[in-house]
Formats: structure tokens, sequence, C-alpha cells
């Protein structure tokens, strides 16, 4: 998984891809243009560290995610401008995430002094992704009309681009499987999950969202969560000792980065089975709604060929009755076949044959 993090210049894109994942990139401008920070983070799941309680396992493996910082508009960096287009190249690199977060700058530009018009960013950065995606759009039509057999793709492309041109973005189309697997090349941006960060200064920290930000975020069917990069930062940067008194004194009981990580890990529809014994414990991620055999497949390949059953207690119940044995008198352990959908939370012991 791949969540990508944007925004226009000076919104505190870098600092909150360092709060998020530990690193330390240089922040106030890429010191290589065009370079894409990456770093891969674990989710925290209380699951899990329960389940590593009970088994003590060899290992321990929780659900990773991976967040892309893409550079600003080389330009508009250069210039010492806040907000602009993003340029084709950043474009590009979004393209090749799974989700978006767009950090808005909440605060007062450090530059310029100019105060923070939320609202005016996201409706911006709304506009650039239609925009792009009606590029795609007009110049592949534009195409078809030379191409014969092409009429199937030709109405499809016209249906998307009816929302685009009713300022409306793609993820709000209806498709069916086979209709989005076909546009699934075309890397539309306003088909991704997007999430909104409101970056605030420290003072703002406790505030929750403003009236405005909140009413565009619902008539836009969008989450969004306050954050303040740079005390999150901060908390990354310190030791686990250190950590919890600093947020005692500022009055926060946990890093907002764990929040975060969690909700963006639900925007992208992902969910964890489990597994458990002596040599791992472990998270999965799987798509919500896949079936028992696709899971197996998760693990390996050969699981998902030689699939016999899925022996299934859920962590609620495993937790609650305190062993494997409890459950089956209860009647909460199951066997299941290959077309049962997994369920968040479901412990899963694979049977199979090769």
């Amino acid at each position: 998984m791949k969540v990508g993090i944007a925004g226009f210049p000076r919104s505190g894109k870098t600092t909150v891809f360092n709060a998020l994942t530990g690193q330390h990139a240089q922040v106030g401008g890429f010191t290589e243009p065009g370079k894409v920070h990456l770093g891969t983070i674990k989710v925290p799941d209380p699951r899990i560290d329960r389940l590593s309680e009970i088994f003590r396992p060899r290992k321990t493996t929780y659900a990773e995610m991976v967040f892309a910082d893409f550079p600003a508009p080389q330009a508009a960096a250069a210039e010492g401008r806040s907000g602009s287009a993003l340029d084709t190249a950043t474009l590009t690199q979004m393209r090749e995430s799974d989700a978006l977060v767009q950090v808005v700058r909440g605060f007062s530009d450090e530059i310029t002094g100019d105060p923070p018009d939320p609202v005016r960013d996201l409706a911006n950065f709304k506009t650039e992704l239609l925009l792009a995606d009606l590029v795609l759009i007009e110049k592949r039509l534009e195409r078809l009309k030379k191409e014969k057999g092409k009429e199937q793709e030709s109405a499809l492309l016209q249906r998307c681009k009816a929302p685009l041109d009713a300022e409306q973005p793609l993820r709000l189309l209806e498709l069916n499987q086979e209709e989005v697997s076909a546009i699934s090349g075309f890397g539309f941006l306003s088909r991704r999950p997007v999430m909104v960060l409101l970056n605030v200064s420290e003072a703002d920290v406790h505030a929750p969202l403003s009236a405005a930000v909140a009413e565009w975020l619902r008539a836009e069917h969008l989450e969004g969560l306050v954050l303040s990069g740079k005390i999150e930062m901060e908390i990354a940067a310190l030791d686990a000792g250190d950590r919890q008194a600093f947020l005692d004194d500022i009055g926060l009981g946990a890093p907002a980065r764990e929040r975060f990580i969690t909700a963006a890990y639900q925007l992208l529809d992902q969910i964890s089975f489990l597994t458990t014994g002596e040599d791992e414990v472990r998270a999965w991620t799987i798509k919500r709604g896949t079936t028992a055999v696709k899971a197996a497949g998760k693990i390996h390949s050969d699981i998902e060929r030689g699939f016999i059953r899925a022996e299934v207690v859920h962590y609620d119940d495993f937790v609650r009755y305190g062993s494997e044995a409890k459950c089956r008198e209860a009647g909460k352990f199951r066997l299941e076949g290959k077309e049962y959908v997994v369920h968040d939370g479901d412990i899963i012991h694979f049977r199979f044959n090769v």
C-alpha cells in the first residue's frame, strides 16, 4: 500500500512525512528536484500486541504502509510561492499512489506572513486533480476517433468525462469491476481515495476543524484530521521513555500520527486477518471483501492452490474465552470454505495440500 502525501508548497508536507515515518528528510524544499521521499511504517494494532503477549512468538510482524512525500511544483518552490498549480512531474508521481493525503496549511506562511486559507487550498487541489484527469480523457478520446473497434472504450471515457465536466471527482462515479479494470491503466487521480490533513501550529493543536473546512469536507464526502506536523515530528524524534512526558506536557494523550496512520489504513478499505503461533504473530493486509482462498494466497501461492479449509476464530472471541479450546466449546471456532469472506480481526489457520 502506497499513500502519497501531496499539497502546495510550504504546507508542511515533508514535516508531516517525517512525523509519520520517523525519518529526517530535509524540510523547506527538496535538495534533489523531482526526488520522492519514501518511508515504510508499521500500522499500530493493539490486537497484535495482545496476541504477542499471549503466544510469546519468536517474531511479531505488523501490517505496513509506504508513505511517499512528493516534491512541490519546482517553479513555485523556486519563486517562494505557497500555492500554485501542480506540475506534470508531480502529477505523474502521484498517479503511482493507492491513496492521497492532502496536507493543507493551517498556519500563517512563515515567509510571506499570509494567513491560512484552507478552503481555498482544498478547492484548488481538487481542481488540479479534475483537470489532470480531464486532459488524459480528452487526449485519449481524440486518438480513439482514428481507431476502429474502440466504441466501448470511447463510451466509457465519455461517462467518465461527464462528472469531471460537472466538477465532480471520478471516485463518486459508480462503475462495475469490469469498467474499473478497463480504466485502471489511466491512473485517474480523482478516483483515488483522499484524506485531508490540516497542518496547524502548536497553539491550535487542540482545536477542531473549522466550520468552513468541516462543511467543505462533508460536501466532498472526505475525511479530515487536525495535526501539528512540527510537534509530531518532535515527538517522533524522541526516545520512547521521553515521549509520554512530552505528550503530557503539551496536553496530548497519544501521538496524533497513530490516529492518522490507522485512518489512512482504513481509507484504503484495508483490513487485517491474523495468524498466530510460537514462530510468529502476524497481521496480513487484504482488501475488504476478500475471500478465504485469496487471503490464503496472501501468505503463499501454494496455500491458495491447495486450499482445503480455513479454521477461523475472531480475535474478540479468542480474547474473551482465552484459548482456542474454549472457543470451540463456546461454538466460536468455525470451519470455512473458499468463498468465506474474511473479516477484520479473524485469526485464521489454513489447511491445504499440494
